[in-house]
């Protein structure tokens, strides 16, 4: 049985990368619903739905031991409709680290970068009351970053002023005091940080959470432990678009993936 690992672009070959590393004899299927990508301009409803309809595709195609969403967005709206649509199922979902921010801030100022959709729902300023009720939160909606860095990944290029455009929110000063850290709350930005600590006015601590999300997932995988030896199969990617352009095709080998 294998992983598998889903967002609504390439931003989630971040948790994949981490996931090999501790589980590296899983076989991995990393889904991109890049056909309705960017999640974060989805109404919640029509997304909840389709996200529901097409994990069962999903299901009956893989039969995964384990899936991981690798999206914020989709995990704060979605996650738990599919484990009341999908009962006998293993989901892992993707959160904003506020917590971890919370215990590592000094100053007491935090900002949390994410999607227009995470910053909305409901759920994120949830952990914001339970765990971060001592310091200063700022949510910080981006609209570009995700598509930013799927350019990055793809091609190797970004727009450096997009990305200082898209961050400097994040920095602010709150009783003398100024943001000492960053939370990335969306899976695509881990790969933009060094262009963000490039462009940052004043160094932070940049929190990334697809290390934690890997391990929640080998704490509930099935013999992690295996003997070495070689996988079976090479891992797939598989696009909703069915659309994949060589250079993503590229990309993707170069993670191990075979583009079905």
């Amino acid at each position: 049985m294998s992983i598998l690992v889903f967002d609504s672009g390439i931003g989630g070959l971040s948790v994949l990368r981490e996931a090999r590393v501790l589980m590296p004899q899983k076989q991995y299927v990393y889904v991109a619903d890049d056909a309705a990508f960017p999640y974060g301009d989805w109404d919640e409803e029509p997304l909840k739905q389709r996200m529901i309809t097409l994990f069962g595709e999903l299901i009956e195609r893989y039969d995964p031991e384990i899936m991981v969403i690798a999206c914020n967005t989709a995990s704060t709206l979605g996650i738990a409709p599919l484990r009341e649509a999908y009962p006998d199922k293993i989901f892992v979902g993707t959160v904003p680290a506020i917590k971890p921010a919370a215990e590592r801030t000094r100053s007491g100022v935090v900002s949390v970068l994410a999607t227009p959709g995470t910053v909305k729902r409901q759920y994120t300023r949830q952990l914001i009351d339970e765990y971060a009720t001592s310091c200063h939160v700022r949510l910080v909606g981006s609209t570009k970053l995700a598509a930013l860095a799927e350019t990055y990944l793809r091609g190797g290029f970004t727009d450096e002023a997009a990305v200082a455009a898209e961050i400097a929110p994040c920095f602010y000063e709150q009783d003398g005091k100024r943001t000492d850290i960053v939370v990335l709350a969306c899976t695509h930005y881990p790969f933009l940080v060094n262009r963000m600590r490039k462009m940052a006015p004043w160094p932070v601590d940049w929190i990334d959470t697809s290390e934690a999300i890997a391990r929640r997932a080998a704490s509930l995988a099935l013999d992690v432990h295996e003997e070495a030896g070689e996988k079976l199969s090479r891992d797939e990617a598989f696009f909703t678009s069915n659309d994949v352009s060589a250079g993503t095709k590229n990309l993707l080998l170069g993670f191990g993936l075979r583009v079905v």
